[in-house]
């Protein structure tokens, strides 16, 4: 079957070989996955740019970037239409280039907060010039929370703490817990937090994915702490682990840099969590998983999440584009991910997709359409908001 993760190791070398013709056989985008550093780099642009140019507009480079400049790359490049193959999986997965691509994220993207914070100290930018520095670094947290995301999926405990280390910046750190704990296994259900209903806004999305999230690795936390006998404030917690990083990592940005830098720091962490949820919103909208006969949900399959193909926003993001094999099989690193006909098509990548998302009307618009067809025309078979549930299915002629 075309999903199913395979397991084990090669114990054979030359499965594993390195050199580069023949790693770049394996992988055609070898050499483009440094690319995915220009995001948390874009942090360190700003000061340069406008030293050489002038032009104040280059604080605002981080939304330039993500909101206007990948869209078009992503339109004009078009799809990537190339997948892994079965025989290269184990060489890929063990290939320790694709782990330092994403190793390096982390330096880069706490170079760009120092940066940041010591302009934001200083009297030498406007409000406006720090809000848009404030802007770009929110958008490299949010980023910097997928790097997280493909590291806390890891086994190694390097990878894991890296992953934790990624979070802090935005001081979304109880993600590492209900990410893979939580959404996995509800994940395209009504009892997932960050999987948007049919005709919920994003707007309704977001603070219900947020609470729900926050709850549910709460619990999910106490719960295996509980199974260890532990009690919550252990130092096997994940979350105040986490958590313990963020307050480190701002409280020594402020005792350098002073105290005023506190309100830029919060902004730019609500910029990333937005972008996080944002993305959350695109990934799952309206898609329900299939019930058992004993009523239990399916495993998660390769249609219950959306996907996208398009070259420039998956070397950016890792491959995250490539959702529904990741949700079919969460123990594959990024670099083997594919993309299947089979899972749902989006109409654009997330660059485009989270533009649309802020606006309702053109979301339900561009989107409502495609979840019933590849529903088969049943709208019944969607996760449709339960508040707006009588109103969508009378919409499309199912009598309630």
């Amino acid at each position: 079957m075309y999903f199913l993760e395979k397991s084990g190791s090669s114990s054979s070398g030359a499965g594993l070989q390195t050199d580069g013709k023949s790693a770049l056989a394996r992988d055609p985008k070898r050499h483009l996955w440094v690319l995915g550093l220009v995001a948390p780099a874009s942090a360190l642009l700003p000061s340069q740019l406008v030293l050489r140019t002038g032009m104040e507009v280059f604080w605002w480079i981080g939304p330039v970037i993500v909101l206007v400049i990948i869209p078009i790359l992503d339109w004009l490049v078009g799809e990537d239409g190339t997948n892994p193959r079965e025989e290269d999986y184990e060489a890929l997965s063990n290939d320790r280039y694709y782990r330092w691509c994403t190793f390096l994220f982390l330096p880069v993207q706490m170079i760009g907060l120092l940066v940041a914070s010591a302009m934001w100290a200083g009297d030498e930018l406007s409000l406006l010039d720090k809000a848009g520095l404030a802007t770009t670094l929110g958008l490299v947290s949010g980023i910097g929370i997928n790097a997280a995301h493909e590291l806390g999926h890891r086994s190694e405990r390097l990878e894991r703490w890296l992953a934790k280390i990624a979070l802090a910046q935005s001081g979304y750190g109880h993600f590492f817990v209900e990410h893979n704990r939580g959404h996995h296994v509800r994940v395209a259900t009504p009892d997932d937090p960050a999987s948007a209903r049919m005709g919920e806004s994003l707007w309704e999305f977001m603070p219900r994915s947020v609470v729900g999230g926050f709850r549910s690795a709460i619990g999910l936390e106490r719960d295996r702490l509980a199974r260890l006998g532990l009690g919550w404030w252990s130092v096997h917690n994940h979350i105040l682990q986490a958590w313990s990083m963020t307050i480190g990592l701002f409280g020594g940005l402020m005792l350098v840099f002073g105290w005023h830098i506190l309100p830029w720091l919060l902004i730019q962490a609500v910029i990333g969590i937005g972008l996080l949820e944002t993305v959350n919103y695109v990934e799952h909208y309206g898609l329900l998983r299939e019930r058992r006969p004993n009523g239990r949900w399916a495993r998660c399959s390769p249609r219950d999440s959306w996907n996208s193909d398009r070259l420039v926003t998956n070397i950016f993001l890792f491959h995250l584009q490539r959702h529904s094999d990741h949700h079919a099989n969460p123990g594959r690193r990024y670099q083997t991910l594919r993309s299947s006909d089979v899972a749902p098509q989006l109409p654009a990548g997330y660059a485009t997709m989270i533009l649309f998302a802020a606006v309702p009307p053109l979301w339900r618009a561009v989107m409502d359409k495609r979840l019933l067809a590849h529903y088969g025309g049943d709208i019944t078979r969607a996760n449709i908001a339960p508040r707006k549930r009588a109103k969508i299915l009378s919409e499309h002629g199912v009598l309630v």
